[in-house]
């Protein structure tokens, strides 16, 4: 009888990109090369690309049990880069707890230069076991947006956090000419669920209905802007259940107050974080600022951060539109 489980690739899969600043003062791909089950594409750049995009996929939209991928990126000095994704992607069903899927991502980030990794969710299907690792090297003067973030399944299929494992581990360095690498922020993330053969759902309890959990971190002066918009907002939330204390003459003079654009978008958004449950926290590490948020849906939390980061505006200005296809 064939087997279940898709069979994993006989080798990992290895990936190399160097972006650097050409001649005509915009940044370029020097170096791109892949092997299965990787696979990187970069369109050809057009005359107002504000930075070097491209698209990381796997073959077959997802990485199968055992499944190895290593990528390292060298981002040369002034130079920026995106990179997005076509989909979620999914990670499939291991024959065993001891077989375990990874990813391992290295990147350099050298002076002036920038990364904006804005992803699609990770979809960790049931049963599978998965591990991340991602370190960033990043000079004083280079800048840093990471978005890592995971959701519960296929939800449409009944899953709701069924996977085996899932581990994530986020770190940055940082660098300089004359000193060793500082490490400034090291995050993770251990997710265990059950047992291929369980079915006591502990970890679906511990997540208390959220669909979506996921890690924005930011670091350096191209994104210094977005840091300060992340901590601003958190520190306006309401600190009491938001409750609303006041009494009913006063919410009637209020409804009657003209309110400028930013109050009003802060208005309207938190009445949004209510209706679909999104909890979110942010705070400055070492110089990194990192948001931490979760969302009853995963299309919810996609709509929240996306609206945060147009809003702000800084990302779509400094690395273009498609930087933040995957948000949108």
């Amino acid at each position: 009888m064939a087997s279940p489980f898709p069979p994993s690739s006989s080798a990992p899969g290895e990936g190399c990109l160097v972006a650097e600043l050409t001649p005509q003062k915009t940044s370029a791909l020097s170096t791109m090369t892949f092997q299965y089950p990787l696979k990187l594409i970069s369109p050809s750049p057009s005359a107002n690309q504000k930075s070097v995009l491209v698209f990381l996929l796997t073959y077959g939209g997802g990485l199968v049990g055992g499944d190895q991928v290593h990528l390292t990126i060298t981002v040369k000095s002034l130079s920026k880069v995106s990179i997005v994704t076509q989909g979620h992607t999914k990670i499939f069903k291991c024959p065993s707890p001891d077989v375990t899927t990874r990813q391992t991502l290295h990147v350099t980030i050298q002076d002036g230069a920038a990364l904006c990794l804005l992803p699609d969710p990770v979809q960790p299907f049931g049963g599978s076991v998965y591990e991340q690792s991602q370190k960033f090297i990043v000079s004083e003067t280079g800048s840093l947006c990471l978005l890592d973030w995971v959701s519960a399944g296929r939800t449409a299929r009944g899953e709701d956090w069924d996977f085996c494992k899932w581990n994530g581990r986020n770190e940055v360095w940082s660098s300089g000419e004359e000193t060793k690498p500082r490490l400034l922020l090291r995050d993770n993330v251990l997710l265990d669920g059950d047992a291929l053969s369980g079915s006591k759902k502990y970890l679906k309890k511990k997540m208390h209905g959220l669909d979506l959990f996921g890690t924005l971190v930011l670091r350096g002066p191209l994104v210094a802007s977005l840091s300060a918009f992340f901590l601003d907002e958190f520190s306006a939330l309401p600190r009491i259940g938001a409750r609303d204390f006041r009494s009913q003459d006063t919410k009637d003079k209020d409804s009657i107050l003209v309110l400028s654009h930013q109050e009003q978008w802060r208005k309207d958004r938190l009445s949004q974080e209510a209706t679909d449950r999104i909890l979110w926290s942010a705070a400055k590490v070492r110089g990194c600022t990192v948001v931490k948020f979760g969302a009853h849906t995963v299309e919810a939390g996609r709509t929240w951060i996306g609206n945060m980061l147009k809003e702000e505006g800084s990302i779509a200005a400094s690395f273009g539109g498609d930087a933040i296809m995957c948000v949108r």
